[in-house]
């Protein structure tokens, strides 16, 4: 049960590193005008990803400094979830699986 659980984390830290590498992707298309934002889907989906990462970015962006139009909080949060994934795997290695 425990293992189980280990691995639900594992899998929602997984799907949240795919979404920030989503969002990167989408908000660099639109800052190159390779997609418009004038369509509905592309504002809803821009609006999706920004309100699931802007709180994640927020204490990073305070902490790190300004390197002009570059922002590396993206990369910071993927490097913290990254090691949280590792620290969650050693967890769930120590709790062993269980048959109950």
């Amino acid at each position: 049960m425990l293992y189980a659980l280990f691995s639900i984390i594992d899998m929602i830290l997984q799907v949240l590193v795919w979404i920030i590498i989503a969002q990167v992707i989408v908000s660099w298309l639109v800052a190159f005008n390779v997609i418009n934002t004038s369509s509905g889907f592309v504002r809803t989906l821009l609006d999706v990803l920004e309100r699931i990462t802007a709180p994640l970015y927020r204490p990073i962006r305070k902490i790190m400094p300004d390197f002009g139009g570059i922002d590396f909080s993206p990369i910071v949060l993927i490097l913290a979830i990254q090691i949280l994934r590792k620290v969650n795997a050693g967890l769930a290695l120590e709790a062993g699986p269980t048959l109950t």
